[in-house]
């Protein structure tokens, strides 16, 4: 029988998968290594377990110990699964741009963790690094596994990863590109491949805010380099032991906005639903593309799973707050058809003159206004039913057969979320741009904006 002896177990040997239309225009095949197919969903997980495993077979991790790591939160699902499977406390320190998501599934797993801020230098003592070192240094019987400067780290990329690619692409592999972030995966998996084959090109991605890239060009550590970024599970600001930049052949870097929007559309073009850092490597490899030919083959490696990711680049939201998605608003409609100017009713008027104003400019809805701004709205629909069972209702004022005021919304209102304002009752939506002006978008300019 194939029975696992616990989770751990069923780390590793994940499945390369054919990118089939986001890069159906490239020279050659491109295929990614899947990690979330680990049972923590990422990649770290092969690294959590061998550092813990390198640990207990030096005496650094001894029964009933705590396992303490500053984590951006995948590494520290890896350990958490090893401590469950193992019987150690967890204690992690991250920082307070990672996901919600992330840190609500480490404490589900029975870990401790500590927020602590993004910027702030390295040897800062609130920064996650910082914490976590003076926790080890105050609770006995404590492993501080730092990821950053554990070999453990790129030894456990050396021994699976690698040696996986290589089986996997029957050596055929002509070309890697992975996100780098500690260093782990992509100087071990590269040692490994290169051993089999020096021609191997390694391409690691970075993001516009971390020093990596500099230091790879120039050796120089460089802190100018370093500002705020959102990208999350890669880039540094200071240079981990674990890298050995000699068996990296290039360094490209990618912008938050470009690695997010790239994640998204693995998700509805290759039903690939990952993180923020494998969206930021096929960008690199897109940046990249004209150094390939027909007789490459490339390997992405997508780290972790994008549930991790759901308030963040997958929302809606969050990626127009940060201007992210160039999403068509209500401005932007009106811009595109040209300025009319909004034919409008007072109360007073009959309905026979609205009826005019229909006919004369060949539109549907009338907003019905007063001195203070819309009141209400007459329909053609709504006429059509109150004429045909009243034939003399055409003498009426407005104010007699008015209808509920059409929605007013924000100026910069996305398209998308003016389409449920819009039903069979209600034709059109309201907005005020700067000046105070009102202007009027009807279900069929929203259809237009929403084809072009």
């Amino acid at each position: 029988m194939d029975i696992k002896n616990n989770i751990l177990e069923t780390i590793g040997n994940t499945p390369l998968i054919r990118l089939n239309k986001i890069t159906k225009d490239f020279p050659c095949p491109v295929v990614a290594k899947v990690d979330y197919f680990n049972p923590g969903n990422s990649i770290k997980d092969r690294m959590a377990v061998k550092m813990v495993e390198v640990a207990e077979k030096e005496g650094k991790l001894k029964p009933g110990g705590t396992i303490i790591e500053c984590t951006s939160g995948n590494t520290g699902m890896g350990l958490a699964l090893a401590a469950v499977v193992k019987g150690y406390k967890c204690i992690f320190t991250t920082t307070d741009k990672q996901s919600k998501e992330k840190m609500d599934i480490l404490k589900a797993v029975g870990a401790e963790v500590i927020v602590c801020p993004t910027n702030v230098e390295p040897d800062d003592p609130k920064s996650y690094y910082s914490v976590a070192r003076r926790l080890h240094n105050e609770i006995p019987n404590s492993f501080f596994c730092n990821q950053y400067d554990n070999l453990a780290n790129r030894l456990a990329h050396y021994e699976t990863t690698g040696p996986e690619l290589w089986k996997q692409t029957d050596g055929k592999i002509t070309h890697l590109v992975v996100t780098a972030g500690t260093g782990g995966t992509v100087t071990g998996t590269a040692q490994y491949l290169k051993e089999k084959n020096k021609n191997i090109k390694i391409w690691a991605i970075d993001v516009y805010g971390s020093l990596l890239t500099k230091y790879f060009k120039t050796g120089e550590v460089d802190m100018n380099e370093v500002h705020p970024y959102v990208s999350e599970g890669f880039g540094e600001d200071f240079i981990p032991e674990n890298y050995d930049m000699s068996v990296i052949d290039h360094f490209e870097q990618v912008t938050d906005k470009d690695g997010a929007v790239m994640a998204r559309r693995l998700a509805k073009e290759e039903g690939i639903f990952c993180g923020y850092s494998a969206g930021s490597c096929l960008q690199g490899l897109f940046q990249l593309r004209s150094g390939l030919t027909k007789d490459d083959l490339v390997v992405c490696i997508f780290h972790d799973h994008g549930s991790r990711y759901v308030a963040k680049i997958y929302n809606d939201q969050w990626m127009i707050e940060r201007g992210f998605l160039d999403v068509k608003t209500f401005k932007d409609v009106i811009s595109s058809r040209g300025t009319k100017r909004l034919i409008t009713i007072e109360p007073e008027k009959s309905v026979a003159e609205a009826v005019e104003l229909m006919k004369k400019y060949d539109i549907e809805q009338i907003p019905v206004m007063n001195g203070n701004g819309p009141v209400g709205a007459i329909s053609e629909g709504g006429l059509f039913q109150k004429v045909f069972d009243n034939p003399e209702i055409k003498n009426a004022k407005v104010a007699d057969v008015i209808e509920p005021p059409l929605p007013v919304v924000a100026f910069d209102t996305p398209v998308e979320k003016l389409s449920p304002l819009i039903h069979k009752g209600n034709g059109a939506v309201l907005a005020k741009d700067d000046a105070g002006n009102y202007h009027i978008v009807t279900k069929y300019d929203v259809l237009q904006a929403l084809g072009k």
